[in-house]
């Protein structure tokens, strides 16, 4: 009876992970058609399409051997200034994890492109992990490289937002309650 109780904690553990997972979106930045400079892709609009929270992932597709990804500050995003980025990004596929309320700016560092449109401002003002807002915003961290599902099951990969931590709170009890037998 023992062992039967402990692969039930065991599963019940892996399901909350497994849960917990799915508890971010995966946006493909400008969609299918990528980061780029054809079509005139309105990247404003793009982004004030979606609702971004703490968590979500946002990817970059673009030809890298025409392309970059650059994190920059505000100042630089208005003016285009690609000089000294806060990060920098160029593999044609890059994830990057919001692990922050507020803005989060991207250019395209090839001249030409950010004036022609090729920048996104990115603006999380929903948290997952705190209802208390943030004084000031803070900069993305890069994600673990990690593969994201494609674009189009971003939506289905939303779980019920907060959900998540009392479910962890139950699967603790549960395997706390079963192990202790």
């Amino acid at each position: 009876m023992a062992s039967v109780s402990r692969v039930f904690a065991v599963v019940v553990a892996l399901m909350v992970v497994m849960l917990q997972v799915s508890n971010a979106t995966v946006y493909k930045v400008g969609d299918s058609a990528g980061w780029t400079t054809i079509g005139n892709i309105n990247y404003k609009e793009w982004a004030a399409t979606k609702t971004f929270h703490v968590g979500d992932v946002i990817t970059f597709v673009y030809g890298a051997q025409f392309h970059n990804v650059l994190r920059v500050t505000h100042a630089m995003y208005r003016s285009c200034n690609a000089s000294v980025p806060l990060e920098s990004f160029s593999t044609g596929n890059d994830s990057i994890t919001i692990k922050t309320k507020g803005h989060h700016f991207f250019v395209c560092g090839v001249p030409g492109h950010c004036q022609a449109g090729q920048k996104v401002d990115i603006n999380v003002r929903h948290s997952l992990t705190s209802p208390t807002p943030s004084a000031l915003p803070s900069p993305t961290e890069i994600a673990a490289k990690t593969p994201v599902p494609s674009p189009n099951m971003a939506a289905s990969l939303k779980f019920v937002k907060g959900q998540s931590s009392l479910l962890g709170l139950i699967a603790i009890a549960t395997l706390v309650f079963f192990v202790s037998d």
